[in-house]
């Protein structure tokens, strides 16, 4: 691999050019992923948010399933942010009937786990092999609708959790507590959207997991 990796994002739904924008800022090559056959073309994988069951419909429609659970299976670093948390997840729960994952993480994560809209917030957290390196400070965070993980395996590193009050200081009505960044091996999951936040650090931290090979 080159010291600039080439980083695919998966470009059937969801913030594709904003997390293409923050690879690049974290010194990635960034480049969408809509066939079966550019998925040959990249050492990493962006799994943006958007809606989970359909895309779910899409990676069938598109035929990218298989190929993409066989590919997490053999070891292609992934990173899901949001809904893209939710396809990595070995177990859902709050899902729909039918609704399928590509798996590879030990974790049982809970779809929609926010609730509506309105339950949306922003929150400042630290987030290992982030904020706790040298300079480092806490991440802006922005939970949109998002899932969290119920319950994490024993291979599961912890990397952030729900803090118990949001940026401006009131409370967070649910999930105080919760997981909402982990990691297993050469994947990566956020519950937040750090593409919309300015702050590239979550990437820089995928694009390190890309090119450590």
């Amino acid at each position: 691999m080159t010291s600039t990796p080439t980083i695919g994002v998966l470009a059937l739904q969801g913030d594709v050019r904003e997390h293409a924008g923050a690879l690049e800022r974290a010194g990635a090559r960034a480049v969408p992923v809509r066939r079966r056959s550019e998925l040959a073309a990249v050492d990493g994988l962006v799994l943006p948010g958007g809606e989970s069951t359909t895309i779910d419909k899409l990676l069938r429609i598109f035929e990218l399933d298989e190929p993409l659970r066989t590919l997490v299976a053999g070891g292609l670093p992934v990173y899901g942010s949001c809904a893209g948390m939710i396809l990595l997840a070995d177990h859902i729960e709050a899902g729909i009937e039918g609704q399928r994952t590509l798996g590879g993480m030990d974790v049982v994560v809970r779809r929609n786990a926010f609730g509506r809209q309105v339950d949306s917030f922003e929150a400042d957290l630290d987030v290992a092999g982030i904020s706790d390196q040298p300079g480092g400070a806490p991440v802006r965070t922005v939970f949109i609708r998002a899932p969290w993980i119920e319950q994490a395996g024993p291979g599961v590193e912890v990397l952030a959790r729900i803090p118990a009050r949001a940026t401006d200081g009131s409370p967070v009505r649910v999930g105080a507590g919760k997981i909402v960044a982990a990691r297993q091996g050469r994947l990566l999951a956020t519950s937040f959207h750090p593409e919309i936040t300015g702050d590239a650090r979550v990437h820089a931290l995928f694009v390190r997991m890309v090119a450590a090979g």
